[in-house]
């Protein structure tokens, strides 16, 4: 354990950004196997999770969580399965 008062709070800052980090990661990756899910079933609710599933990608990219090339790569898998 940190000693010093700023080595305190950088682990304190730390863990709730960790906590928040994998939270929206989770979220992406759950949005993502949802619409794969519907698309292999045909689902009626398909164009709306392919919505929520981009749009999770992209801001994970935007918050730097994964790599704009990731994302990219991802958006286009999951609109190939669109079609």
């Amino acid at each position: 354990m940190p000693q010093i008062k700023s080595a305190i709070k950088r682990v304190e800052t730390n863990h709730k950004a960790n906590l928040r980090n994998t939270a929206q990661k989770s979220a992406m990756r759950t949005a993502i196997k949802k619409y794969e899910a519907a698309a292999a079933n045909n689902g009626e609710d398909r164009d709306a999770l392919f919505t929520k599933a981009v749009s999770a990608v992209d801001k994970a990219a935007s918050k730097g969580l994964i790599h704009a090339n990731k994302a990219a790569n991802t958006k286009s898998r999951l609109a190939k399965l669109a079609k």
